[in-house]
């Protein structure tokens, strides 16, 4: 069965990035950063189908959004 983490990944960020764009003065999303996969720490070699997402707010706390399947 196909896994769609990378769908909904980049969907989540095209949201996000959006976002901070079109209302700037209104947002709490400070900076949207890329979507990153899910590789061996020294191998680099593709361990999951998970992605994750780093989002920083307008006061610099940072956030991490997961994908991965269940």
């Amino acid at each position: 069965m196909m896994a769609y983490c990378d769908y909904i990944a980049d969907r989540i960020k095209g949201a996000l990035d959006l976002e901070v764009q079109a209302y700037p003065e209104t947002t709490l999303v400070g900076k949207v950063g890329p979507v990153k996969m899910d590789l061996h720490p020294t191998e680099g070699y593709f361990q999951s189908t998970m992605k994750t997402i780093e989002i920083t707010d307008i006061n610099k706390k940072k956030y991490k959004i997961t994908v991965e399947e269940i």
